[in-house]
């Protein structure tokens, strides 16, 4: 439905002309009347609309184009930061946390998708990305597929980058571990760009700071201007997260400045984090 295909019948050029797929996914059609095309590809759409005018014409060879798409819509689900079903055309604008307007030009892809859904959460496994598609035709077949986004980030693999059809869900999964990539991939355009973090407690400057997405625990406590000196336990750095089912978590931490980016001894930082020296 909202699809605008073009017919064009090679020996009745007066019943050839633009025609509308309704809300009910049937076309309207001049003397064949009502044709139910929900769902089926160009190829089946053509092959029914053929056979139905072989009772009116003598020759029924036609040409079946789609003129105007419709916009499609797809879900984003999982580790992303503003999961839901989004509605994608030729033509999007994108902003991502804290970071500058994206215009996305052409069929729309999967990055696409990310973006408008406000990028991924620090945890998502980019290796491993789910794409589930409904298949043409009447019966709810679904295919499903697993794409490499590590690959396009940093190899330019756009293969990796496909393009989505109506009613494609991309599903995020949860990464076992944190990547080494974890800064790389903070700085590519799927990240939301920036985090706002209170750091309170005993630091030079306490308040809140403006960080790039996935600063790990020890640079936002040197971004406050670092623990004060005699005062400061640096063997006693709580990490204060409220959660996305509404939970508040505590959790203790060293300030290790060797130490690099794990959830055991130096985390990644999240929005709205409260890091209490």
């Amino acid at each position: 439905p909202g699809d605008i295909l073009s017919l064009f019948l090679f020996d009745a050029p007066e019943f050839s002309g633009d025609y509308s797929v309704l809300n009910d996914g049937t076309l309207q059609l001049p003397l064949i009347g009502t044709i139910y095309l929900n769902n089926l590809s160009i190829s089946q759409a053509s092959s029914i609309i053929e056979e139905k005018y072989r009772d009116q014409l003598l020759r029924p060879e036609l040409h079946l184009t789609v003129k105007v798409p419709r916009p499609i819509l797809v879900s984003v689900i999982g580790e992303i930061e503003r999961p839901g079903i989004y509605s994608l055309t030729s033509s999007e604008q994108s902003i991502l946390a804290g970071g500058p307007q994206i215009s996305n030009n052409g069929l729309p892809t999967v990055v696409d998708a990310i973006q408008k859904a406000g990028g991924i959460t620090q945890n998502a496994d980019l290796s491993e990305v789910i794409i589930v598609r409904k298949l043409p035709g009447l019966e709810n077949e679904l295919k499903t597929t697993k794409i490499n986004l590590i690959d396009l980030i940093f190899e330019g693999d756009h293969s990796q980058n496909l393009f989505l059809f109506d009613g494609d869900v991309i599903r995020l999964i949860k990464a076992k571990e944190i990547s080494p990539n974890t800064m790389k991939i903070a700085r590519a355009n799927l990240s939301p760009s920036t985090i706002n973090v209170r750091v309170i407690g005993q630091v030079k400057e306490p308040g809140q700071i403006n960080l790039s997405a996935n600063t790990p625990l020890n640079q936002a406590v040197l971004s406050a201007g670092g623990p004060l000196a005699w005062r400061a336990n640096k063997g006693n750095i709580i990490l204060i997260r409220v959660n996305q089912n509404g939970t508040v978590t505590k959790k203790r931490y060293k300030l290790n400045l060797n130490a690099n980016v794990s959830y055991k001894k130096n985390p990644p930082l999240k929005d709205k984090d409260i890091v209490y020296v």
